[in-house]
């Protein structure tokens, strides 16, 4: 990334334009950055876990006032039309559009979104901790719902950074027993400070099979363990955009038993707002490590060499 100055975005008429007070850095910015999602549109900014303050409206916008503070999610626009959104599943629209992917999003200091697509944040959390419920926290949830952990059930979670240690509080808030699997003792620490039953290493085997489990890390190389945790109709949920090649898998130790796999595909509105909603009435603790504006590229770099606990976020000045 090259740092540029440019001049402030003019909101189209059904956009606000929302000065950035705190940007969460998501591995997906790190997946951009590094090519492996290649860039929708050359020289764009990224960010999607947008926490900003409204100080100008488009001519069309109702609903919003100035000063009032709003998110900025990964979703940021869909057709409407198509028979995903008319289903509900707006997630899956083949025309659907992105923060910091297809326009700008908030590692900038102002930004601007559709009014449709803004979220109004839960209140008692500052900035720097509700940026991450933006991204993290939402398709963390969105992927929890996937796995249909039973109640009292027992959950897997593999990767616990931004997303793993939201979802495992929202888990453990609904009576679930949690099991943690990370190659970080940092991160070890955390998912045990947390409440969860048990953590350990990222293959590791859990104490007793789970019912499910979540697939944070972008490591494909963890289906084969994660399924093998699984007991008999467990449920296996990957939940990044991106993931590197699975190995062969072997039909009587990974699948048979009636294990399904699934993916997620981004989120809808509806999760973005139960779950700021769940926030509100849940509170969560979240782990964040702060940096200057300026300092993205250094966020990138700890992201990527697993120095960050919990999860990164940008704050303007």
């Amino acid at each position: 990334m090259v740092l540029e100055h440019r001049p402030v975005p003019a909101p189209a008429d059904d956009e606000l334009l929302v000065r950035v007070r705190a940007c969460g850095v998501c591995r997906t910015d790190l997946h951009v950055a590094e090519g492996d999602l290649p860039v929708h549109r050359p020289g764009v900014v990224p960010g999607h876990e947008v926490v900003g303050e409204v100080v100008a409206l488009g001519a069309a916008v109702t609903g919003f006032s100035l000063g009032e503070r709003v998110g900025v999610a990964w979703l940021r626009g869909t057709c409407g039309e198509c028979r995903y959104c008319l289903a509900g599943r707006e997630n899956l629209c083949p025309y659907s559009v992105y923060t910091g992917w297809d326009e700008d999003g908030g590692y900038a200091e102002f930004a601007t979104v559709p009014a449709d697509f803004a979220y109004r944040l839960p209140e008692g959390y500052p900035d720097e901790k509700l940026a991450p419920l933006l991204c993290a926290g939402i398709i963390g949830y969105r992927a929890l719902r996937r796995a249909e952990l039973p109640d009292g059930g027992r959950l897997g979670i593999y990767g616990f950074g931004a997303s793993g240690h939201l979802t495992a509080q929202v888990a453990l808030a609904a009576g679930a027993h949690v099991s943690v699997f990370t190659r970080s003792p940092h991160a070890r620490e955390l998912a045990l400070d947390l409440g969860v039953a048990w953590a350990g290493g990222a293959a590791d085997r859990p104490p007793e099979p789970l019912d499910a489990a979540i697939l944070f890390a972008p490591a494909g190389e963890l289906v084969p363990p994660a399924l093998e945790a699984l007991d008999w109709g467990g449920v296996l949920v990957l939940a990044g955009i991106h993931l590197t090649d699975v190995p062969p898998l072997n039909y009587q130790r990974h699948l048979y038993g009636e294990r399904t796999v699934r993916s997620v595909t981004a989120n809808t509105r509806a999760d973005g707002a139960e779950f700021l909603g769940l926030a509100a009435r849940v509170p969560l603790r979240v782990r964040t490590t702060a940096y200057d504006l300026g300092a993205a590229d250094h966020a990138l770099a700890d992201l990527a060499e697993d120095r960050v606990t919990g999860a990164a976020v940008l704050l303007s000045a």
